[in-house]
């Protein structure tokens, strides 16, 4: 018999929360420092981040992310770690949809992770599904509108997508947000996004 004894643990850095804020300042042509992170969790974000034209600074564990030109379109596979993640697949495709050129973005982990895709067209973004892939002509002007979240990331991207999108975009059904981004709204405000949560 194996008899437990006490320990300390520290929990590591949330890389997909990482992620998130890194696109949300390439989506707004924006400035994000991420402290306490582990960028060696973040390597294919990053490098996908870097490829298409953001600015990144990275040091042991902080991330300086900033837009300084416009970005090019980049297609992306999801995979397991380390590969580019499934978590992030649907902030990649908001960033697409704004960023100019064509793109595939193809679904390798899970089946049916697209249902963001249906959301982000009807803020004008360009994206045909088929199967496990998604082309995005990017380079699209998006409007607000009021938009459903069906799950976690798909929430996320569809916050992403309203900082960047012209008018008023309304999220509905943001707990889904709550599972997996601590008080995300706040966090925006603090850099600069004008978003608030108000009762439905």
């Amino acid at each position: 018999m194996v008899s437990l004894h006490g320990a300390q643990h520290r929990v590591i850095p949330d890389r997909i929360e990482a992620g998130t804020f890194l696109v949300a300042a390439a989506i707004t042509h924006g400035h994000v420092r991420l402290r306490d992170v582990d960028p060696t969790h973040l390597t294919a974000v990053l490098n996908a981040l870097r490829k298409s034209g953001l600015r990144l600074t990275v040091g042991s564990n902080t991330v300086d992310a900033a837009w300084v030109r416009p970005l090019t379109s980049l297609s992306i596979k999801t995979r397991v770690y380390p590969g580019f993640p499934t978590d992030m697949q649907a902030q990649w495709m908001a960033l697409m949809a704004v960023t100019p050129g064509k793109c595939v973005i193809e679904e390798d982990i899970f089946e049916n992770r697209f249902l963001h895709a249906q959301e982000l067209l009807r803020m004008s973004a360009r994206i045909e599904t088929r199967g496990a892939r998604a082309h995005v002509e990017g380079g699209a002007r998006l409007s607000g509108c009021p938009l459903m979240v069906s799950d976690l990331r798909a929430g996320a991207a569809l916050v992403l997508a309203g900082l960047a999108a012209r008018g008023k975009t309304t999220v509905l059904r943001v707990y889904h947000l709550d599972r997996g981004y601590e008080r995300m709204e706040k966090k925006l405000r603090a850099l600069g996004a004008h978003i608030r949560r108000v009762p439905q």
